[in-house]
């Protein structure tokens, strides 16, 4: 959806909104004339001014932008999926494989854009990532995705780490689940050629920091990227929304979004 100085807002609704990213979606879209929340909520038992029902916000919005939870990611896209006429932004990490899989399912009847991280250097960090292990002989470079986080983040490696690993893997032509070292402790051993190892660190309140190594004898490539403020994902994710308002159904990822995935 292309949006010009005549367009009408497209309408938000704000999942998770006494939330921090809900809250930094909803203050982006303040005094913007191109996106408008209009609704706003929370999951059931949580009170607060102004916050609706799940429902009333599908009814009312073009898009939802959900930052909240797997299992509440994937009850708003079932639920969207069969109601229709709205598009979802999802960005909750930590999910498992089946509920990608329900998620992006709803991308048969809606369209819903997925991704672990919305920030427009990340994305380019991944683009980067995969022309680097293209051309990087895994014989000769080894490689390791390093993440930092705040503390109260719970799952681990973050989905952004993870998206750089499948970037990874994919300049590698192999699969992320065969090559991929979680954590080392104790007596590991050497490390095997082609193997794709993932650092995490949790503490303080660390926005993001990710880097992707490629580690030779000779010489070492560090790409990486910083987060300075939780807006960049905001920022990013209020884009996605413009994008997907009367976009057809798929299940799409910012790299859709921003025109990249050739």
């Amino acid at each position: 959806m292309t949006q010009t100085a005549a367009s009408a807002p497209v309408k938000i609704a704000v999942a998770g909104a006494l939330g921090r990213m809900g809250q930094a979606v909803a203050k982006l879209c303040e005094g913007r004339d191109d996106v408008v929340v209009v609704a706003r909520y929370e999951r059931p038992g949580v009170d607060g001014e102004g916050l609706v029902s799940i429902d009333e916000a599908l009814a009312l919005a073009d898009v939802v932008i959900d930052f909240t939870t797997p299992e509440a990611s994937v009850a708003l896209a079932e639920k969207a999926a069969g109601r229709g006429g709205v598009a979802l932004v999802i960005g909750s990490t930590g999910l498992s494989p089946d509920q990608a899989r329900r998620i992006d399912q709803a991308g048969e009847r809606i369209a819903v854009v997925r991704a672990g991280n919305f920030s427009l250097g990340v994305n380019l960090l991944i683009g980067l990532t995969r022309q680097a292990a293209a051309a990087l002989d895994p014989r000769d470079f080894d490689i390791e995705v390093f993440e930092a986080h705040h503390r109260r983040k719970v799952d681990a490696p973050s989905g952004t780490a993870l998206m750089l690993g499948e970037a990874a893997a994919e300049g590698r032509c192999v699969n992320l689940a065969d090559v991929q070292v979680p954590a080392r402790h104790g007596l590991t051993g050497p490390r095997t050629e082609g193997e794709i190892g993932f650092s995490v660190v949790r503490g303080g309140d660390i926005i993001g920091e990710h880097s992707v190594v490629f580690a030779g004898d000779e010489e070492i490539l560090t790409l990486s990227h910083s987060a300075r403020d939780r807006s960049l994902f905001a920022r990013g994710a209020v884009v996605a929304a413009k994008w997907a308002a009367g976009k057809g159904a798929g299940a799409y990822d910012m790299q859709d979004v921003l025109g990249m995935r050739g």
